[in-house]
């Protein structure tokens, strides 16, 4: 490649598909003598005309990524007007999607940027759940979305990790007889405490199968029933002082009480959950 080639990127989302597919195939060529100029949210024939303009003035070629079918075509006219290199690189796939699928594309850009947006946002609420599990950091409970409390082996971490997946952030605090409930939870928004309970006799069978895999001694006190009623007391007294909403565990899958949890959050607070 003798002259210096510019490269323009023309987008009505953020540009990043368009520059990396450019990147892409000027590293198979043995030059370096190349620049991008990237033209994010494109929205209108005015723009598109001046930066069409731009490059008729430089050796340069177009690639571009819009879903809209007016600006497509008006790139394409300007790309023929000025004798510059166009390259469409949505249309292609988007039609042999629209073929095998036999409905039409939605046509709104920056929905991949929202899928990824989504995908990190869920990524943080698992972070966040994971360091704000059993109880660490009493701390999480303020900023968190839902908050969690309940004896051991009510599901808590589970629970927890099920709806981080649905990108909530939750902190689960453990409530024990001898350990003071934190006071967070008690100058947290009652609508986002959540109380789990569980039938006595489950929660033995729990207990034991967790100490059996741990290998432990089925006598210990973690699983004395007497002292299983005790916490189940407690927890439900602290749950009384809170006025929070309790949800008995004991029949019901992870799947189910999150989805009970979810629809009492969305009435509570719709769109402005998280």
């Amino acid at each position: 490649m003798n002259s210096h080639l510019t490269m323009y990127i023309l987008s009505d989302s953020i540009g990043e598909t368009g520059e990396f597919i450019a990147r892409a195939a000027i590293r198979q060529f043995m030059s370096d003598n190349y620049e991008i100029k990237k033209f994010p949210f494109i929205s209108g024939k005015d723009r598109i005309k001046d930066i069409m303009e731009d490059a008729a003035r430089s050796f340069s070629i177009v690639l571009y990524t819009t879903v809209s079918l007016e600006n497509k075509s008006y790139i394409e006219e300007m790309g023929k007007k000025y004798n510059i290199p166009t390259v469409d690189i949505m249309t292609p796939p988007i039609e042999a999607l629209e073929k095998i699928l036999q409905f039409p594309p939605k046509r709104e850009p920056g929905l991949i940027r929202r899928l990824d947006e989504n995908y990190f946002k869920k990524v943080e609420a698992v972070e966040f759940t994971v360091k704000y599990d059993d109880g660490k950091d009493p701390r999480g409970v303020k900023k968190a979305d839902i908050c969690l409390v309940g004896v051991s082996r009510t599901s808590k971490t589970p629970l927890s990790m099920y709806l981080a997946h649905k990108n909530y952030k939750v902190a689960n605090i453990p409530l024990v007889p001898e350990v003071p409930a934190p006071r967070e939870i008690f100058e947290k928004d009652v609508r986002r405490v959540i109380g789990l309970v569980t039938d006595p006799e489950k929660l033995i069978e729990i207990r034991k199968e967790r100490l059996k895999a741990l290998g432990l001694d089925f006598t210990a006190n973690y699983a004395n029933v007497d002292r299983i009623k005790q916490e189940l007391e407690y927890s439900r007294g602290i749950m009384e002082r809170l006025g929070c909403i309790v949800i008995d565990v004991s029949q019901k899958a992870i799947e189910e009480t999150a989805a009970i949890i979810i629809e009492y959050m969305n009435k509570n607070f719709g769109d402005n959950i998280i």
